[in-house]
This record gives structure tokens, sequence and C-alpha cells, in this order.
């Protein structure tokens, strides 16, 4: 590991002694520990009062030990020409005649996050994210940084703010933009604290991108949220000019196009005992020269090198770092991409149910049919569905156990059958967990789980790959 890693994870628990003995309440904010779980958009309805400036140092760190083993049965496919070798071995296996399997056991890289929080005024707070150690990059990260106003009587001292203060967010800056609520049960590095499994989703939307959301919350008890967002649709900042000829590709300009994002959730305590969400969301980009909804994570995948095989196309030999997002699928929709997802959650005294289904619509400009001049831009097209169970006992809710299913498949790109024709593949997971929270800022949680993947052709290497096993997971957050 390198030496700004292990200096990174000293500043971590530095920052968690000085943390432990002074942990200011910031406004309109999410906490990092288990009192963020379920937490999705901070409420409007805050009960911290305004003193002063503040500071907050807070983080995330998280260990895990794997053992996991996965296999395929795909068909020899010789790397190149002048190498031999079969590309559709999987990772870890030494002698391909004794076996299609291998197990991947250990303890893997640990992850770290480093978070500061300011209150700058009434209502007005700005955050700053770090990734300090991760599987992706283990040198030190910024994920991002924004500000967001709930008030504004600071900024208008002597004019009526009451409508905005009431009512209004705006959130500016380089941020996760908030589509979907499965990115608030999702793992995000070091922080594992919100999500009851090991892993995310599937397809996992998460990125950040540059820019602006609105948001508008209605009732009397601020239980309908409305949001509207804009940003860059890049991951980074980006200044290129793009000429107006079509691309390489041959019918659609590169373009720079922004992120329109919107959505609607209402968010009801009804009883004592009872909660229930209900949220929409929508993003679109019509042409981007890199967008990166599903491939935006910078920190990796905590399933290290499942499904992954030994040497890339090119022949280079695969990396825990290079190949981050195992047992994730990218649905390659860079350049353009439509999708929807719908969020039910229900939480009774100690039981939740939580869901999501996903539609997904979108291309890279290679995605192209005909012949010229008559070309057409085509769209590719996946859904998403998953359903978990969990339930929380015991005092503040410190033990809890679950289950969640996910299904997730579509027409993947350069994925052909053998007859010529696109493929349409799909892939599922099951997966087990329990956790028990010795305090509000440490979380133990193991879980097993399977994944299958099914319609691959032949010649894939995934073709009737499948990995299992089980995870142990340690993660401190403050």
């Amino acid at each position: 590991m390198k030496n700004n890693v292990v200096l990174s994870v000293l500043a971590l628990f530095l920052c968690a002694t000085i943390a432990s003995a002074q942990r200011p309440d910031i406004q309109y904010f999410r906490k990092y520990d288990q009192e963020g779980i379920n937490v999705f958009e901070p409420s409007k309805k805050d009960t911290v009062t305004y003193d002063g400036f503040r500071i907050r140092i807070g983080g995330s760190f998280t260990q895990d030990f794997q053992s996991l083993t996965h296999e395929n049965t795909a068909n020899y496919v010789p790397v190149s020409g002048t190498n031999p070798v079969n590309k559709n071995l999987l990772y870890g296996i030494v002698k391909a005649e004794d076996s299609l399997s291998a197990p991947l056991t250990g303890f893997n890289l640990a992850m770290a996050n480093l978070n500061f929080d300011f209150q700058i005024a009434d209502g007005i707070r700005v955050s700053l994210e770090n990734y300090m150690s991760s599987r992706h990059h283990s040198e030190f990260w910024v994920k991002g940084g924004y500000i967001q106003i709930d008030k504004i009587n600071s900024v208008f001292p002597n004019k009526n703010t009451g409508w905005f203060d009431d009512n209004f967010r705006v959130k500016i800056g380089h941020f996760v933009p908030n589509y979907g609520d499965m990115q608030f049960r999702r793992t995000d590095g070091g922080n594992a604290m919100f999500n009851p499994f090991v892993e995310n989703y599937i397809f996992d939307a998460f990125t950040t991108e540059i820019g602006g959301e609105v948001y508008a919350f209605l009732g009397a008890d601020k239980n309908i949220m409305v949001m509207g967002g804009m940003t860059s649709g890049f991951i980074n900042g980006n200044i290129e000019n793009y000429p107006d000829a079509n691309n390489s590709s041959g019918v659609v300009p590169t373009k720079k196009s922004p992120s329109i994002f919107g959505k609607l959730a209402y968010d009801k305590q009804i009883s004592t005992d009872l909660r229930f969400r209900l949220s929409a969301s929508v993003y679109n980009n019509s042409n981007s020269q890199r967008n990166t909804l599903y491939a935006g994570d910078r920190t990796g995948s905590h399933y290290f090198m499942v499904m992954e095989p030994a040497l890339q196309a090119n022949g280079t030999a695969s990396t825990a770092a290079a190949q981050f997002t195992s047992g994730r699928f990218n649905p390659e929709v860079s350049n353009r991409v439509t999708t929807f997802m719908i969020n039910p959650f229900i939480k009774w005294k100690g039981l939740e149910v939580f869901g999501t289904y996903e539609a997904i619509s979108g291309s890279v400009y290679a995605d192209v049919s005909g012949t010229a001049p008559d070309l057409t831009w085509e769209k590719r097209s996946y859904t998403q569905f998953s359903g978990e169970v969990i339930y929380r006992f015991l005092p503040r809710e410190q033990v809890f156990a679950g289950l969640r299913y996910i299904g997730a498949g579509g027409e993947a790109r350069n994925i052909r059958n053998a007859d010529g024709s696109q493929a349409e593949i799909s892939i599922n997971r099951t997966a087990f967990a329990a956790g028990w929270f010795p305090t509000r800022n440490l979380l133990l949680k193991g879980e097993y789980v399977v994944q299958n993947y099914v319609d691959f052709p032949t010649a894939d290497y995934r073709h009737e790959g499948t990995f299992g096993g089980f995870m142990v997971q340690a993660v401190v957050g403050f």
C-alpha cells in the first residue's frame, strides 16, 4: 500500500479521535453513523438551532473479508494469434485442465472516506467529501463539494424570506445527482453504514456532476418533495469545443448536452410505527461525449475480482484496481441516456421493505445500423428490479437480518449470439445479510451471496457464470 494511503488511514483515526470529543450538529444534514440510516433527502423540518460558524469532521472506514468462488463454462477463445492463452479463463484459475472455478479468499483493501461539513450561516452549509483509500484509486481523491441553501434570511436580513426558508432548498456544486432512492442505501467506498448488504446494485446508477438542484417541500408536514436539476453531464469539468460534423460513427455530431433530471417523492410518518415513502425519478442526457451515470464510481465494488477474466482483451493481466466493478455490469449508455426509477419504501416497527424498478434506454455513438448514407443511431434498453426485506430488532434496532434479490438485463453492447444477432443477457443476485451495531458508529455485518449470469454467449467469459460465498464487513462511521 502506498505511503500516502497509510497516512490517510492514520489521519482518519486522528479525525475520529477529534470527532468523538466534539461532533457539532449541522443543520439540514444526514449523519454518517447509524442515525443516517433510512434518511433520504434531509428533512426540511430541521430542529438544529444556528449559533454560529461550525466545522464537523466525519468519515467512514470499511474492511472486508471475502470468501467467494467463481466459475464459468465458456468456450476456448485465444487472446490473440500470438498469445494462445484462453481469454475466457477466470481470474485465479491456475490449471485450466483441472478446474474452471477458483476460490477468491482473503482480506480486501480497506476503503476510507473523509468528510468536512461547514455551517457557514443560518440554513447554509457546505460539504467537502473525499476518498482517502479505495480499490480503484488508492490515493487521496476529492469526491466533490457543494453548498446547500435552506434559508436566505442571513443573505437578505431585512426581507421577508419565510416563503423560501419554509419550503425551498437549493443545492449547487459538484455532487451526486438526486436520481433514485437506492443511492441513499448504497455503499460509497468506505461508507458502508447505510447499506444492509455488502454491495450495490448490478446496474449502479451513481456519479458526480457539476450543476444545481432546486427543491420544493410541500404540504403542512413537508412530506411532498418536488426536485428539478441540471448538471454538466460530465464527472469532471469540460471546456472542449466539438466540431459540428458528425463523429467517426457517422450519424450525429458529438455534443456537450446538460443532464436534466427530476424527482417526486411522498414521505409520510403515518403513525409512530408506520412510515411510507414512494418516489419516482427521471434522468436524461441527449448527447454527451462521456456521461458516467452508470460508470461514475471512483471507489469500486467490495466483491473483489469475481467473474473477472484472468487476461483482458489486449492480453494484459487483470488487476483489482483496473477491474474495479466486479459483480456489477455497465450498460454502456455513455453518449445518450434516458432512465426512470421508482422506489417504494415501507417501515412498520422493525420491518422494512424497499423496492426498485428501473428502465434504461441509451446508446454509445457506435450503436449504428444501416449503410451509409442511410445510417440510424439506435438505442439499447435494459431493466432492473430489486426487492429487499430487512428486520431490525433489539433496543435502538442494533441487530438486523435481511434478504435482497436483484434481477437486471437487456441488450448488452458488443455481445452477440453465435448467429450474429444482438444478445439479450440477464444477471440475478440473491443475498442474505445480518448485522450488529455495537454502538451507533460501529457496524459488523455478514453476507451470503449467489450471483448468476444468464444467456451470455458461449464465446463470452461470463457464459453460464456464477459466483457465491460469504463476506464479512466491519464499518466505522462518524
